[in-house]
């Protein structure tokens, strides 16, 4: 399968545009989000922020491809620049920026957002490589059925 890349916003920073520029991997926007990660095995989405807003986005530009290295082989990786980003956090449900979130298979499996120590990136890597998909932590609305109201309780 063939999956189309977004393009890279001319407004990116260069730390987050060299993601995808050096290191190759995909950028990924709200209209290739879901064939990309349909692909078979582990994805990994790197949410990225503007960031002068979210600081944190340069070190998460840096954090990406050392884990990338560090579990060789075991997913891909897809950015989602600032404003696709947003576009598409809803559906993930992740609380701080920037975050990483994690599928197989196209199923949620889990996130990590905000900043960590790079132990505790290793150690939650590997412990969501290895969780089953779940259901993503997203926003909702809490849905009550109509009371059914039997025709001899009328009167």
């Amino acid at each position: 399968m063939t999956v189309t890349s977004a393009p890279i916003p001319a407004d990116a920073a260069p730390l987050v545009a060299a993601l995808v520029v050096r290191h190759r991997f995909a950028a990924v926007g709200a209209e290739t989000l879901d064939a990309f990660v349909a692909q078979p095995g582990a994805t990994v989405l790197a949410f990225t922020e503007d960031p002068v807003r979210y600081r944190e986005t340069l070190d998460l530009a840096v954090i990406v491809p050392e884990l990338a290295r560090a579990f060789a082989g075991r997913f891909r990786v897809g950015v989602l620049f600032a404003h696709e980003a947003r576009a598409c956090q809803p559906r993930f449900g992740f609380r701080r920026w920037p975050a990483l979130v994690v599928l197989r298979d196209g199923a949620y499996v889990g996130a990590i957002d905000g900043l960590r120590e790079w132990a505790q990136y290793v150690d939650e890597m590997e412990h969501l490589l290895r969780a089953p998909a779940t259901r993503a932590p997203t926003i909702g609305v809490r849905v009550q059925g109509a009371a059914r109201v039997h025709p001899e309780q009328t009167t």
